[in-house]
């Protein structure tokens, strides 16, 4: 297995790494040093990829969270990585094995193709598939579904040539030179996602198949892992949770290491509420002084709170989402990059969150958001719909299953 990138990108690979050793498979993971505890402690074999310092220097990059500069940084950094990355596939592949790459594992998806060995390619959003039906929402709210097909093709071709190809296609075909293979064009078209088995994380209900979708495309829902079975609430949190109401929780997500207006105004919106808030963030010193009310943690799993909190304000991660959806806990999202627009957008859809842009993201807005959000009976019943919905599903088995016919 090789995932990239935070906390959210890592769960899911390790939740269904879990299932496959309980199933009898022995399961190995490359990824960066900041995950080895996780690793390890689900049981798994760990390999370590990129170091803590190489780690922490990309999720320090300011561009990291602009909504286009950080798409640049991620494809720069991965295409420079490449030949390592193939390396680490090398060394750790023996025959009989199935590679299970991360949708940015670029240096699993060159092997697999070099060698002709089984894989699968995890996809966790709905954004990553184009389609000229109802394409993902670049914005919040967006929606191009009724546009004329020539035009949304028209406009995923541009994305292509001006933005995607000219950022990772150098870096793919001359390292694809090397290994004798041909150059690859469009590369988020069709080459990112493995020819034998694509798998998407969600259900169908919050990101619906497309017909343009790839036709190895099979999804098996959200991938419900949160390290809970590793670590437990904290005595701390538990009192702070006893103490009161239920307080709303903030958090910017698990590699953001530059949330300090988030943090700042999200305190500011809690105060104007009269609520209390349960901070999470693995960067406390980005954290002002605490009034009363406001309790800080690093990190507690998210099943073990979020039943437990009023609502939750974070920036739209898919992880994050589906636990939430899971808890029946209301959503307010500030969307910056990636896939977070799109998961917005589709939380609105169904009922159950509402959005806030950066740029507006003060403790007024943020106050005034969680209000239309905690007063509107049509969220709390929207809420408890999908919670039930997604607790009927068994993702991970499903995909486990879906992995294993593969190999």
């Amino acid at each position: 297995m090789t995932p990239v990138g935070s906390s959210g990108d890592h769960h899911p690979f390790i939740g269904i790494g879990r299932t496959l050793r309980e199933r009898g498979h022995e399961v190995v993971v490359l990824t960066a040093a900041p995950f080895q505890d996780m690793v390890i402690g689900a049981g798994l074999e760990f390999q370590p990829t990129i170091s803590r310092e190489e780690y922490d220097r990309v999720t320090r990059n300011t561009d990291l969270w602009h909504p286009r500069k950080g798409l640049a940084l991620v494809m720069r950094e991965v295409g420079q990585a490449l030949p390592l990355a193939y390396e680490l596939v090398t060394n750790a592949y023996r025959p009989g094995t199935v590679l299970v790459h991360h949708g940015l594992s670029l240096g699993g998806r060159i092997f697999e193709e070099k060698h002709g060995v089984p894989a699968a390619t995890l996809q966790l959003a709905p954004s990553v598939f184009r389609s000229e039906y109802q394409p993902p929402a670049f914005r919040p709210g967006s929606d191009l579904s009724g546009w004329p097909r020539w035009t949304k093709r028209t406009i995923w071709w541009a994305v292509d040539r001006f933005m995607l190809d000219p950022a990772i296609a150098p870096h793919i075909n001359a390292f694809r030179h090397e290994l004798n293979l041909p150059p690859v064009h469009r590369v988020w078209r069709d080459w990112v996602h493995s020819p034998r088995r694509v798998i998407g994380l969600f259900p169908k209900w919050f990101g619906p198949p497309q017909p343009d979708w790839p036709a190895s495309l099979r999804l098996t829902g959200f991938p419900l892992y949160d390290e809970s079975e590793q670590q437990h609430v904290p005595p701390s949190v538990e009192r702070f949770l006893n103490e009161g109401d239920p307080p709303i929780l903030f958090t910017p997500g698990s590699a953001n290491q530059l949330a300090e207006t988030f943090f700042r105004e999200a305190i500011g919106a809690a105060r104007r509420l009269g609520k209390r808030a349960l901070l999470l963030t693995r960067y406390g010193s980005q954290l002002p002084t605490l009034p009363p009310g406001i309790h800080y943690e690093p990190y507690v799993p998210f099943s073990a709170v979020l039943p437990r909190c009023a609502a939750i304000v974070h920036h739209g991660g898919i992880g994050t989402l589906a636990q939430a959806i899971a808890a029946g806990t209301p959503q307010l999202t500030m969307p910056m990059g990636f896939d977070q627009p799109d998961n917005a957008t589709r939380l609105a859809r169904l009922g159950i969150g509402r959005w806030v842009r950066p740029a507006e993201f003060t403790a007024e807005h943020v106050a005034a958001a969680l209000r239309g959000l905690l007063d509107d009976p049509r969220t709390r019943e929207s809420c408890a719909r999908w919670s039930a919905q997604l607790r009927q599903e068994r993702a991970i088995d499903h995909t486990c299953d879906l992995l294993e016919q593969v190999a």
